[in-house]
């Protein structure tokens, strides 16, 4: 007994440090952007901590707020779809390769995390810009004779957010698929079944924990994105990330964006759930 309570003491110090820095550095802050939201901005622009629902009323009754997180969500579920899209062959591929050539690919993979985001950003931005690489060769080739409008566009959005995340989706699902035991593939195949009922019925629901991981780790940061859709959509795409952004640091509504971070918040523990 006296042993198990000095367990039980030591597994709580060993915890406390980690416990503290939650506790200090999420769970204090939450609280504060909770009780902000229900408060309201004063005429200098400060927050007066009086009760209310305004900013929360607010948000469900304005069209263009609606339409705003809308979009978001829209585009998050695009994205988390394209990024399993291509990401799901690829890491098949790189899991059905020899032990070195897995280890160079997931290499590759993981390369474009040693440069910051806004690098990459700005580094796509020259690729599709009016007088970028991708312009610049179909010119040279004649295939188009003038560039073509793909900056500041909802598809350069697109193609930003599955550049951006998409190794976000290869990884948790090359974890699974390499794990995967083929013993039940080649008994399907003896069984008779062909490739598509093989993929639907066998390796799909044995890797189907990496697909939802990668939906799951695609779909979040997707949701609340603002560089990519600041610089590549030019103000033509308005997301949640950019709506906040701008009530926080433009408008200085720390009120009303504290309700929009809540209820984005919200939004992402719900399709989390589901």
């Amino acid at each position: 007994m006296q042993a198990t309570r000095q367990n039980r003491n030591l597994l709580a110090l060993l915890l406390s440090p980690a416990a503290f820095w939650l506790l200090l550095f999420f769970v204090a802050p939450l609280v504060i952007v909770l009780v902000v939201s229900f408060s309201k901005r004063s005429l200098l622009g400060v927050v007066d901590y009086t009760f209310n629902l305004d900013n929360y009323l607010r948000v469900v009754t304005t069209p263009i707020y609606l339409k705003i997180l809308w979009k978001s969500l829209w585009l998050a579920i695009l994205n988390t779809a394209i990024c399993l899209a291509i990401a799901y062959p690829f890491a098949f591929y790189i899991a059905r390769q020899t032990p070195r050539r897995q280890n160079i690919l997931i290499f590759l993979v993981m390369v474009p995390f040693w440069t910051n985001f806004l690098v990459r950003t700005y580094a796509l931005i020259f690729i599709l810009r009016d007088s970028g690489l991708i312009n610049n060769i179909l010119v040279g080739l004649g295939v188009i004779s003038q560039p073509l409008q793909i900056m500041f566009t909802e598809s350069a959005v697109m193609i930003g957010l599955v550049y951006g995340y998409l190794p976000f989706a290869v990884l948790p699902l090359y974890a699974s698929i390499e794990q995967l035991d083929f013993n039940f593939v080649q008994a399907a195949q003896d069984l008779g079944a062909n490739n598509v009922k093989v993929f639907l019925r066998v390796i799909l629901p044995l890797t189907m924990p990496g697909v939802v991981a990668a939906a799951i780790i695609t779909f979040i940061p997707t949701l609340g994105a603002y560089v990519t859709p600041d610089l590549m959509g030019g103000g033509n795409t308005f997301l949640i990330g950019n709506l906040l952004q701008q009530q926080f640091m433009t408008v200085r509504d720390w009120p009303f964006g504290s309700a929009l971070g809540i209820i984005l918040m919200v939004m992402v523990l719900a399709a989390t759930l589901i």
